[in-house]
């Protein structure tokens, strides 16, 4: 039994744990997240209790959230939650001036209550359907993957390589993923935070491709460096393999374009961009498909461009077969594709980095690391600790 009579819906977290904890104990598929520089969160529940994989042709799909693994052969088509109920919550208001605006909630638990039942919805890796491994990465075997990197591409096969490795994180008996939720989403106002979908929790700093209007965008985002001082935008300097590294990216999206022949796209940068604790080296570019005639932009250049060359290399064929023979790691989600699909007018899709699996008891965080022929196995080691440390210190 249920004491509904003392417990009241006062917070943010509260509601979003019963929220959640009912949603997940009936068999629905949610999905809640909050655009960048946005005071919303936005939730999205699919109540059929069907797990749907289909083609990402984005136009011809009704509002949802979609989820594509790194995989990119034809026959791995994405995971999406068509939206059966969505609504937002405005973070600057308190929870108990919105009950209009949401979704009611159906049973009133106790903090603890929802905790537990959240924890018990957890997959464990080996009950999924991939026979991957979720083996940790020590830094030897990192270290010699990246030294095998190198050597790749000092030999030509290969001008860029990305791997990536996956670091365990013990959960408390305390854990709490609502708690995790809130500390993100007030943490990192400028990344996309998905604090919920199936067992994933993350905060990407990185835009695959978005379409609003006939206004169609995307970024090349690469190199990565500790933000420092009270203007950490101002303090960065670059090295040569940094820039280089970011501007494979952006060739590697005016190639795409090529391919499609299309010629009229703006470009701006690149600038150094801020995300979390991280600074990082960005270009953006931006195509009108109503002035091109390209009203189906998004669906193709989706195809083109997953996986980048940010977290796959290049060139992507020959990027791809490396790490397959050499990374021994199943990616799962990591480095694919994640998030809304016309909503309010708009299909917004992040590449999935900074991001966790959640088990009963453990967190696997994952990172990649750009490596080219200046590479420093030490340093690239470095940067991944600190890419698992953005989600990892959210995960008490």
């Amino acid at each position: 039994m249920h004491n509904t009579v003392e417990l009241k819906i006062d917070s943010l977290e509260h509601y979003l744990g019963c929220l959640l904890a009912w949603h997940m104990k009936v068999g629905n598929q949610v999905a809640v997240w909050r655009q960048p520089k946005s005071n919303f969160l936005q939730v999205l529940i699919d109540k059929s209790g069907k797990t749907k994989r289909l083609d990402p042709n984005l136009e011809e799909l009704p509002t949802g959230f979609i989820v594509h693994p790194f995989e990119d052969q034809e026959d791995q088509k994405a995971f999406f939650l068509e939206a059966d109920s969505y609504f937002k919550i405005d973070l600057n208001l308190p929870i108990v001036e919105q009950s209009d605006q949401i979704e009611s909630i159906k049973e009133i638990r106790s903090f603890q209550e929802n905790a537990r039942i959240l924890r018990e919805s957890f997959v464990q890796p080996q009950r999924q359907t991939s026979s991957g491994n979720y083996k940790a990465c020590t830094k030897k075997d990192f270290v010699n993957l990246v030294n095998k990197g190198i050597e790749a591409v000092k030999n030509g096969q290969l001008s860029k390589i990305v791997p990536a490795r996956l670091k365990k994180k013990t959960l408390s008996e305390e854990f709490d993923l609502v708690q995790s939720i809130k500390s993100l989403v007030f943490t990192y106002p400028n990344a996309f935070i998905i604090p919920h979908v199936g067992t994933w929790l993350g905060a990407s700093p990185e835009i695959l491709i978005r379409t609003r209007g006939d206004e169609f965008y995307t970024m090349s985002l690469a190199g990565t460096q500790k933000a420092k001082g009270d203007n950490p935008l101002k303090n960065a300097a670059w090295t040569q393999k940094e820039i280089e590294e970011q501007a494979l990216v952006s060739r590697y999206i005016v190639d795409c374009f090529k391919k499609i022949r299309l010629r009229e796209y703006d470009e701006q940068g690149p600038r150094t961009v801020l995300a979390g604790n991280l600074l990082h080296l960005r270009s953006d570019f931006w195509v009108d498909m109503k002035a091109t005639n390209f009203p189906q932009l998004g669906s193709v250049m989706l195809k083109l461009l997953h996986p980048t060359s940010a977290v796959c290399g290049m060139p992507r064929k020959q990027a791809f077969e490396f790490l397959r023979e050499f990374e021994k790691l199943d990616r799962s989600l990591f480095a694919g594709f994640i998030g809304p699909v016309n909503v309010e007018g708009e299909t917004c899709l992040f590449v999935n980095l900074r991001t966790a699996m959640l088990t009963e008891k453990e967190a696997f965080l994952y990172a990649g690391a750009g490596v080219t022929e200046d590479s420093n196995p030490e340093k690239e080691w470095e940067e991944t600790e600190m890419k698992c440390e953005i989600i990892g210190k959210h995960l008490k």
